[in-house]
């Protein structure tokens, strides 16, 4: 590559950066739905066809922002699993996620609405943003994974056709991408116990995102005096209800 020539992707990518820095500026104060090309080209003195050359649409910049959080997120939260060295203390690898997720989410407003908020009309993510959007599940998975390889179980696991057992092909889809996965591929687990895992392991995914919904959109005001500990405590319950020591 000639010097000119990187010297031109140097500056483009310098102008992406400022553009996306932008339109995530705009997450906060705007909130996504509001969220405009014009508006983001104003704010690094572009005109808007310029912009265009770097995001041809909306869509295109919604989506780039996206990958881009959930990217974030997820390695925050991988990186909050690797920290703890002791990777027998499945107890520690769980709390440790569940906090540094809730503490990227709350320095990240804006683009915890974009992520976890109302859809923005007329807006439809495409398949590329799947992988990055599940990499806190998997993080979660696989510490539920290895505590269980280990010989944790949930404290009681509902036989089929038992009135407390949800019925089948209710996690269908969640097995089909713990199974595409590779995840806890290796645990010896009965025809009840595997989807029950799963149940608990989604229930433990959407407590996670809903309470720090609750918290960022203020639906905790009035019920919950300290968000952090009630956080904490919520984290908790829900390793015990899987299984995990805690």
């Amino acid at each position: 590559m000639s010097p000119a020539r990187t010297a031109r992707a140097l500056a483009r990518e310098a102008i992406t950066r400022e553009i996306l820095d932008s339109a995530r500026a705009r997450l906060t104060t705007d909130g996504p739905a509001a969220l405009s090309l014009r508006a983001v080209a104003r704010d690094v003195e572009m005109v808007s066809s310029a912009v265009y050359r770097y995001f041809p649409s909306r869509d295109a910049l919604l989506t780039a922002l996206l990958i881009e959080a959930y990217d974030e997120l997820g390695a925050t939260a991988e990186g909050a699993d690797a920290a703890v060295a002791d990777r027998a203390d499945t107890a520690a690898r769980w709390i440790g996620t569940f906090r540094a997720v809730r503490t990227w989410c709350v320095a990240h407003p804006g683009e915890f609405g974009l992520l976890y908020g109302t859809p923005v009309p007329g807006y439809v993510a495409p398949r590329d943003t799947v992988d990055p959007a599940t990499r806190v599940v998997r993080v979660l998975v696989r510490i539920v994974g290895d505590a269980y390889a280990a010989g944790a179980r949930p404290p009681v696991v509902p036989a089929s056709g038992t009135a407390s057992a949800a019925p089948p092909g209710t996690v269908a889809p969640a097995l089909a991408f713990i199974k595409e996965h590779g995840l806890m591929a290796s645990l010896d687990l009965s025809d009840d116990e595997l989807p029950e895992t799963v149940r608990r392991a989604l229930m433990a995914w959407t407590m996670l995102f809903g309470v720090i919904s609750f918290e960022l959109f203020g639906h905790q005001v009035g019920s919950v005096a300290d968000p952090a500990a009630w956080f904490d405590e919520v984290a908790l319950r829900l390793g015990v209800d899987l299984g995990i020591a805690v």
